[in-house]
């Protein structure tokens, strides 16, 4: 991973435009080729990336071309372009920090066996979540991580669904960032939320129904398959 902490201004050109005006910022390049632009006022959110794949090509000022008076020495251009033809262009000046570290391979995130069960039963038995779904992928692909199910509705609309054992906050969080960041591809678009899970929290039902995300209470016995042998005589 690469680290660089400077002054800079970025403008996104694609299907949309963005411009972000100067000021300092940190950027992160992953060895996965994905380059993205963070402020010091949010936990997770970029202001604005590039998602694999893509390629980063940097470049310097010709000395020649420019008026030194105006352009500083330092001043930088990156120039991240994805397989759609679409920039993400970087011009950097006043670096304070340019670093890389090798973080090796990461071993993911580890869910405990019923939270991982749980995904793998709901993956077989997507009715559960409405009659006519089916099935797109387990373990999405996504830039900040995998959605635990991509779903298609009877209606035929995604749906990114997150399965937790209990559910509370953070995870309603976790899925709000996954549908911001599918949302932003026109193939998916527009996107829906589902989080499921054994136990949903009030406070996490609360913010999940406010952002417009379906909540679903999971009965792990039912997705075994298991009948519960209560008030049963034989």
């Amino acid at each position: 991973m690469r680290l660089v902490i400077a002054r800079c201004q970025v403008d996104y050109v694609g299907r949309l435009t963005a411009h972000l005006p100067w000021a300092k910022r940190l950027l992160l390049v992953k060895s996965d080729g994905s380059v993205s632009v963070h402020a010091d006022d949010r936990a997770y959110k970029p202001l604005n990336w590039m998602s694999p794949p893509c390629w980063l090509e940097e470049s310097v000022p010709d000395p020649s071309t420019t008026d030194e008076d105006l352009v500083p020495a330092d001043r930088r251009l990156w120039v991240v372009t994805n397989k759609a033809g679409e920039e993400l262009r970087i011009t950097l000046e006043e670096v304070e920090l340019d670093t890389s570290h090798d973080l090796g391979v990461d071993p993911g995130l580890v869910k405990d066996g019923v939270e991982a069960h749980l995904q793998e039963l709901l993956a077989e038995h997507v009715h559960t979540l409405g009659a006519g779904w089916s099935l797109v992928r387990r373990e999405y692909p996504t830039a900040i991580g995998p959605v635990d199910l991509l779903c298609r509705a009877d209606d035929g609309a995604t749906v990114a669904v997150e399965v937790k054992r209990r559910g509370d906050i953070d995870g309603v969080e976790q899925l709000t960032r996954y549908l911001d960041l599918l949302n932003r591809d026109p193939l998916l678009a527009p996107v829906h939320g589902v989080f499921a899970a054994q136990q949903i929290k009030p406070q996490a039902k609360t913010l999940a129904t406010d952002r417009g995300i379906r909540c679903i209470t999971l009965d792990y016995d039912a997705l075994r398959g298991v009948e519960t042998s209560e008030f049963r005589l034989f």
